[in-house]
C-alpha cells in the first residue's frame, strides 16, 4: 500500500474518531477517572481508540499499534517492527474535561523508528493538520487545504512562546535566557500547540514534565515538514520504540532553524529511562 493511501486512511480514521469524540463532548455524557501516571482518562478516549484500532485493524492489518490507551508489549517484541501506528486518541484530555476546546486525534506512522505520517485533527475547531515526509505539512480547514511553514527567523524580535493555560511560567521560564524578548501564547493540548509552531503562530515550546511517545509522533512529523524540529531539553533527538518505557524525556518543540535556540534555551537534563 502506497504511502499516499496510508495517509489517507490516517486522515480518514482521525476524522471518525473525532466525530464519536465530539458526541461526547457536546452532550457532556462521559465519565473520566484519573490513571496510574496521574492523567486522565474519560469514556471518550476509550471510544475513540476502539473506533481507530478497528479501522486501522481492518484496513492496515499488517501494520501494527501502539496506542496511549492500551497497554504496550515489552520492547523484545516490538523492537523489530520495520513501522507501526503510533496513537493518541485525545491529545488534551484534561481540556476537554474542562470544555476548551483545544484536544486533538493524533494519528502517526512511525517507519525505521521515526514519523513519516502525522495527522492532528481537532474535531472542535474543525482542523486537520497532516504531513507526509518529503511532501510538507498542511492545515485543512473543511473548505481548503493549504501548506504551512514556521515563521521564519529575524533578529530583533520577540520570540513567541506557546504554553499551556495551567503552565507555571516560572518552571518554564528558568530555561528562557532573559537576553531575548517573549511574548506567551496560551493553547491546551501538545500537540496543537506544535501545530500553532508549525503555521507560524509560535516559534517555540517547552514540555517540562511527562508526555509519552504518542505526545510527540504526529506533531515531530507535521513540524519538520513545515521547517522545525521536536528534540529533548539536552538538544538531542528524541526516539520512537527503541526503549523499554514509552515515556518520552522533557522536550523542545522549535520553529525556524535560523533562530539561535541554544542560546535562547537553557538545556537541562533529560530523563531518558532505557
Amino acid at each position: 500500500m502506497s504511502d499516499d493511501k496510508l495517509l489517507s486512511i490516517a486522515i480518514e480514521t482521525a476524522k471518525l474518531a473525532g466525530e464519536q469524540v465530539l458526541e461526547f463532548y457536546r452532550k457532556r455524557n462521559f465519565t473520566s477517572e484519573i490513571k496510574e501516571d496521574d492523567s486522565p482518562v474519560t469514556s471518550a478516549d476509550i471510544a475513540a481508540n476502539t473506533v481507530i484500532t478497528e479501522r486501522l485493524q481492518a484496513l492496515t492489518p499488517d501494520i501494527p499499534i501502539i496506542s496511549e490507551e492500551v497497554g504496550a508489549l515489552p520492547l523484545n517484541e516490538r523492537e523489530q517492527w520495520q513501522r507501526y501506528w503510533l496513537l493518541d486518541p485525545i491529545d488534551g484530555t484534561g481540556e476537554f474535561i474542562i470544555g476548551s476546546g483545544d484536544f486533538a486525534v493524533n494519528i502517526a506512522l512511525v517507519e525505521q523508528g521515526w514519523p513519516t505520517i502525522g495527522v492532528i485533527h481537532a474535531p472542535d475547531h474543525h482542523l486537520t493538520y497532516y504531513a507526509q515526509k518529503g511532501k510538507g505539512a498542511f492545515k485543512d480547514n473543511g473548505q481548503s487545504s493549504k501548506q504551512i511553514f514556521v515563521e521564519p527567523y529575524r533578529e530583533g524580535r520577540s520570540i513567541k512562546v506557546a504554553i499551556s493555560r495551567r503552565q507555571e511560567l516560572g518552571l518554564m521560564g528558568q530555561y528562557l535566557n532573559t537576553d531575548f524578548e517573549f511574548e506567551y501564547i496560551a493553547l491546551g493540548s501538545c500537540s496543537l500547540k506544535n501545530c500553532l509552531i508549525a503555521e507560524g503562530g509560535a516559534d517555540c515550546y517547552l514540555r517540562i514534565g511527562p508526555t509519552g511517545e504518542w505526545d510527540t509522533g504526529a506533531s515531530q512529523c507535521i513540524l519538520e515538514q513545515a521547517g522545525g524540529r521536536i528534540i529533548d531539553s539536552e538538544f538531542n533527538p528524541l526516539s520512537y520504540n527503541s526503549r523499554k518505557t514509552l515515556m518520552n524525556p522533557d522536550f523542545l518543540s522549535l520553529g525556524d532553524q535560523e533562530f539561535p535556540w541554544k542560546k535562547i534555551i537553557k538545556p537541562h537534563r533529560a530523563d531518558r529511562e532505557l
